[in-house]
């Protein structure tokens, strides 16, 4: 499954690689592309593995605001 999600708080290269290792260490995620000017995140993951809450929590534990 491929998701889009609107992170708000992102604005350096720091933030971008919190996200993405973040990310990463879910099981099931595949693939996290951070796009830092949109303010959003593409996110491919397997759904039986990891859910898409688990997905959003793991964004907001780094500190920023998922829509």
């Amino acid at each position: 499954m491929t998701i889009t999600l609107h992170v708000k708080g992102m604005t350096c290269n720091h933030c971008k690689a919190a996200v993405t290792n973040a990310l990463q260490e879910l099981g099931g995620v595949t693939k996290a592309e951070v796009h830092l000017r949109e303010g959003k995140v593409d996110i491919d993951f397997d759904e039986t593995k990891v859910n898409i809450d688990k997905v959003k929590e793991a964004i907001e534990d780094q500190g920023y605001d998922v829509k």
